[in-house]
């Protein structure tokens, strides 16, 4: 085991660091409120940009939490691995998990894990919603030994007592014992973090499209259309918050779960190790759900900055955002050429959980022409955030050169 690097110098109360945690987000009243965090406030979001930073967090002091969530690309893991950039690699230097790091960005707006009237699971955090709310996830990666790896608890709040500038800056928020328990001082960090996760920097609602409705800017005519596809194709009916319309900071997301077929990576299965054998039972793996009704399915993702925290589905296997769009209009196109992944030449290949399809969704839009397609994929990118614009310029010039190329 390598030796921990030490906390970064800390000036957790200072305005300088104050400044850079943000605004604390305050959710609608269609989203709720979160993370019962016992002080929502710039210090304790200070707090816990200083713990999201440290790589001393993990067993080996090889990554923190943005390491696999880095500020610099929506809050996803850039990093290259033997299975490209599907799933993340491990403090170890060896794990790989099962499923694409999904990107942080407006994960604060999620509700907690709860089931609505209907009998519907909705809310939490992670794919299977395993977590019920920011300050349940915030510690998970921690123990996760494919992820930071740490042992146990103790381990962790033996590092933070390690440190005088942890020590002054939870006694400070939590009280001179903050420290003492091990339960309570691990909640401390996770309240930290989930805090820091509800400030603006994971959430401005800056993106065009939300200066083209507040009337800075301008949509070109080809992303009003994909703006129209969206809706009469129905995508509104997973990712949008509520029907019919958009809500105040409309998170393109109806936090329900749905099983939509997304296929085996079978790259990733054959780099972690679990072999073909292994299934993703989504949210029935959850523990406390054991409704076989509820295998397969996903929890819906935003789509905001989803043209920059590629690759794609809960499992990445496709590494293009048209090919995603692509893989739904399998279900409402009668096109043979609809039924072959363009990153393969092959079929899409069948469902993972071939049970619990949302058709009543999936097939009730209609089928969508290549201009469609295009222009719907226009409208996504409208949805990255003003900070990560450069990274879709970027994707766009290296389109261009890979096509000039040919």
């Amino acid at each position: 085991m390598t030796t921990p690097p030490p906390p970064r110098a800390l000036a957790l109360l200072s305005p300088v660091l104050l400044a850079a945690a943000g605004v604390v987000l305050a959710a609608t009243p269609e989203q709720g409120r979160h993370d019962p965090s016992p002080r929502d406030d710039g210090q304790l979001a200070a707090l816990g940009r200083e713990l999201f930073h440290d790589r001393g967090l993990s067993r080996d002091g090889t990554q923190s939490c943005a390491t696999c969530h880095d500020p610099e690309f929506a809050f996803t893991d850039p990093r290259e691995t033997t299975a490209g950039r599907a799933v993340s690699l491990g403090d170890d230097g060896v794990s790989h998990g099962d499923r694409n790091t999904p990107t942080l960005s407006y994960a604060a707006f999620s509700p907690d894990f709860h089931q609505t009237a209907t009998g519907a699971f909705k809310g939490g955090q992670f794919w299977d919603g395993r977590a019920d709310n920011l300050r349940d996830q915030a510690g998970q990666p921690m123990l996760n030994p494919a992820e930071m790896a740490m042992p146990d608890r103790e381990t962790v709040v033996s590092r933070l007592r390690a440190s005088p500038e942890y020590r002054a800056a939870f006694a400070g928020l939590f009280g001179e014992d903050a420290l003492e328990d091990v339960d309570r001082a691990f909640d401390h960090a996770a309240s930290a973090l989930a805090a820091y996760q509800q400030t603006e920097e994971f959430a401005p609602f800056d993106s065009r499209f939300d200066r083209y409705l507040r009337g800075e800017a301008t949509l070109t005519p080809q992303e009003q259309f994909g703006h129209t596809v969206f809706i009469t194709w129905n995508c509104r009916l997973c990712h949008q918050v509520r029907q019919p319309s958009f809500v105040a900071q409309e998170t393109f997301t109806s936090y329900e779960f749905h099983n939509i077929g997304v296929p085996v990576n079978h790259e990733v299965r054959r780099v972690n190790g679990l072999g073909a054998g292994h299934v993703d039972q989504g949210l029935l793996s959850r523990p406390g759900i054991d409704d076989p009704a509820q295998a397969g399915r996903i929890k819906v993702p935003t789509l905001r900055n989803v043209a920059v925290t590629g690759p794609y589905m809960h499992n990445g296997v496709f590494s293009d955002l048209r090919t995603a769009v692509l893989f739904y209009n399998k279900y409402t196109s009668r096109r043979p050429q609809s039924q072959i992944n363009p990153e393969t030449g092959e079929p899409w290949g069948g469902p993972e959980v071939a049970e619990n399809l949302s058709l009543t969704e999936l097939q009730s839009g209609l089928m969508l022409d290549d201009a469609r397609v295009d222009a719907l994929v226009a409208f996504l990118e409208t949805l990255t955030d003003r900070r990560y614009e450069p990274l879709l310029a970027e994707q766009k010039r290296a389109r261009e050169e890979a096509a000039a190329g040919r």
